[in-house]
C-alpha cells in the first residue's frame, strides 16, 4: 500500500515538474528574450520572486492533486465506483490543475509583480497574461494531459482489470481526432502566430526608429531562434506523446489478435482509455468473450449430443420437422445388470459403467456412428445420420465386432481380480426412420422415430435366448459383403410384429 501511494505521488510530482519547465521557458521569453518596452530588465529580485511564486504554485498544485485524487491514494477508504471514476478522470484532473496554475501565474507575473515593481501597464499586462496563460499554459497543459495519460496507463489497469472503462459515467471522452487537432494547433499554428506578431512588432519599431534597425533585427533573430528551438522541442515532444497514445494500444491490440489467431482465446487487449481506441479494445474483448463462450458451449454441447450432431445442429442442417433416411440402428444391452448392481457398491457400479460406456462409445465413433443416448445399461447408436454414409450397415456391424473385442479387453482385469465378467447383447437393423430434433420449445434432442428403431431393439432382446452376442436383421445382412461371416438362425416372431423375421448371428 505504501509503495502504491509513493508511486502515485511521484507521478503527481512528475507532472508538476512539466509545469516548472514551462514556467521557466515563459519567464525567459517574456523577461529576457522578448521583454516589454517598459521592462527595465531582470533583477535578482525578479528571480527570487519567480522562485518563491513557482514554489507556492507547484506546492499548491501537488496539494490540490493529492486532495482531488485522494480516492486513488487510499482506495480502500472510498466507494469503489468513486475510485474508478476518479481513476479514469486522473489526466483531466491534472490538466485542470495545471490550467488553474497557469491562470494564477498569468495574474501573478502579468499583473501583481509589475504592479509591485511599478512597471504595470495595460498593454504589458494583457500581453503577459495572454502569453503566459493561453500560449505557455496551453502548450504545457497539453504536455501534462498526454504525459499523465501515458504514465497513468499502468496504474489504470489495476482499477479496471476487466477493461470496462465505458461503464463509468461522468468522465470526459477526448476523441483521437480532437487530440490530434489540438496538437497540430499548438505545434504549428501557435508558433506561426507568435513569429508573425514578433515580425510585425519589430517592423513597426524599425519604421519608427530606423537608427535602431540593426539592433532590432538582432533581437528579432534571437527571438526567432528561441521560438524555433522551443517550438521544435514542443512539437517533437507532443507528437511523440500523441503518437504513442495511439500506437501503443494499437500494438497491444495487434498482439492480442495474433494470440487469438494462434488459438489462444484467453488473450485480452488492454483497455487504457475511454476514446475510440479504448472502445475498439473493449469491443475486441467482448467479441473474444463471446467466442470463448461459444467455444465452451460448443465443446460442452458436444459432450451431451456428440460432436457430429452438435455440428449439424449448429450448422442448421437438423430441422424440427425431421427427414426420412435409411440408416442402421444398433442397440446394446448389458446382461445380468440388475444382480450385478445389487451385489456391487454403488460408486464402483458408476465407475465401471462409465468405463464400459467409454469403451463402447469409442468403438461406435471409430466406425462413424453416433451414440444417441445411454438408457440405464443400454446404448442406442445410429449409422448414416445425421451425417450420411452409404455403407452404414457395414459400419454398424464393424462397430459391433469392435465392441465385442473391447468388452473382452475390459473383462480381462476384472477376471484377474476375481470379479464376474460383464456380458452384453447387440442387435443391428437397417431401415427407414424419421431423424430430427424431437421435443418441446425449451428442450430438444436428436432422435430417430419409426418401426425400424423398435425392430432393432427387439432384435437386441433376442440375443438373450439365441446364444449369440451380435444379431443382425435380413436387411442389414443384405447390405454386407462376404467379409462378414454370419450364421442364419430360425425365423422368429418378435413383439409388435405379426410376421416372422429373419435374423443372423455374426461370427466375425
Amino acid at each position: 500500500m505504501a509503495g502504491r501511494f509513493a508511486r502515485r505521488l511521484r507521478l503527481i510530482r512528475r507532472i508538476q515538474a512539466r509545469n516548472l519547465v514551462g514556467a521557466v521557458l515563459a519567464f525567459l521569453y517574456f523577461r529576457v528574450i522578448d521583454p516589454s518596452s517598459s521592462d527595465p530588465g531582470v533583477t535578482w529580485g525578479d528571480i527570487a520572486f519567480f522562485v518563491c511564486a513557482m514554489t507556492l504554485l507547484i506546492g499548491f498544485g501537488i496539494a490540490l492533486g493529492l486532495r482531488l485524487n485522494a480516492p486513488l491514494m487510499h482506495p480502500e477508504r472510498h466507494d469503489p465506483r468513486e475510485v474508478r471514476r476518479v481513476a479514469l478522470a486522473f489526466p483531466y484532473v491534472m490538466t485542470a490543475i495545471a490550467a488553474l496554475g497557469w491562470i494564477l501565474a498569468g495574474v501573478i507575473f502579468g499583473v501583481l509583480w509589475p504592479w509591485m515593481t511599478g512597471i504595470l501597464s495595460l498593454r504589458g499586462a494583457v500581453r503577459n497574461v495572454f502569453g503566459v496563460t493561453v500560449i505557455g499554459g496551453g502548450v504545457t497543459a497539453a504536455f501534462v494531459f498526454l504525459s499523465a495519460e501515458r504514465f497513468w496507463r499502468d496504474e489504470l489497469r489495476t482499477f479496471f482489470p476487466e477493461g470496462d472503462l465505458a461503464a463509468v459515467t461522468g468522465v470526459p471522452r477526448l476523441r483521437v481526432r480532437i487530440r490530434l487537432l489540438a496538437v497540430f494547433v499548438l505545434t504549428s499554428v501557435v508558433p506561426l502566430l507568435l513569429l508573425a506578431v514578433v515580425a510585425y512588432r519589430r517592423t513597426t519599431l524599425v519604421a519608427a526608429d530606423p537608427q535602431r534597425a540593426g539592433a532590432l533585427l538582432t533581437e528579432m533573430l534571437v527571438i526567432v531562434v528561441f521560438l524555433v528551438a522551443v517550438g521544435l522541442w514542443a512539437a517533437i515532444g507532443l507528437s511523440l506523446f500523441v503518437a504513442n497514445s495511439v500506437a501503443s494500444p494499437l500494438r497491444e491490440l495487434e498482439a492480442a489478435m495474433a494470440r487469438v489467431e494462434g488459438g489462444d482465446l484467453d488473450a485480452r487487449a488492454p483497455v487504457v482509455s475511454n476514446d475510440e481506441i479504448g472502445g475498439v479494445a473493449e469491443g475486441f474483448n467482448r467479441m473474444l468473450a463471446g467466442l470463448k463462450e461459444r467455444d465452451f458451449v460448443k465443446d460442452t454441447f458436444g459432450k451431451y449430443v456428440t460432436r457430429e450432431i452438435r455440428d449439424e445442429i449448429l450448422a442448421g442442417r437438423v430441422g424440427l420437422e425431421g427427414e426420412q433416411r435409411e440408416v442402421t440402428i444398433l442397440f446394446s444391452d448389458l446382461r445380468d445388470f440388475t444382480p450385478w448392481v445389487e451385489a456391487t457398491e454403488p460408486r464402483e457400479v458408476v465407475r465401471e459403467l462409465n468405463r464400459y460406456f467409454g469403451e463402447m462409445e469409442a468403438a461406435v465413433r471409430r466406425h462413424g456412428g453416433l451414440v444417441l443416448q445411454f438408457i440405464g445399461d443400454e446404448i442406442e447408436a445410429v449409422f448414416g445420420a445425421p451425417v450420411p454414409a452409404a455403407d452404414h450397415a457395414r459400419r454398424a456391424v464393424g462397430a459391433a465386432l469392435e465392441m465385442r473385442a473391447r468388452l473382452e479387453q475390459f473383462n480381462a482385469p476384472r477376471m484377474a481380480g476375481g470379479k464376474t465378467p460383464l456380458r452384453h447383447g447387440i442387435g443391428v437393423h437397417t431401415g427407414t426412420v424419421l431423424a430430427g430434433s424431437i421435443g418441446g420449445g425449451e428442450r430438444l434432442s436428436y432422435a430417430l422415430v419409426g418401426d425400424a428403431v423398435n425392430l432393432a431393439s427387439r432384435i437386441q432382446d433376442l440375443t438373450k435366448t439365441a446364444g449369440a452376442d451380435i444379431l443382425v436383421s435380413a436387411t442389414t445382412r443384405a447390405a454386407l459383403d462376404s467379409a462378414v461371416v454370419v450364421t442364419p438362425l430360425p425365423v422368429v416372431r418378435v413383439k409388435g410384429k405379426s410376421a416372422e423375421i429373419e435374423v443372423f448371428a455374426v461370427v466375425r
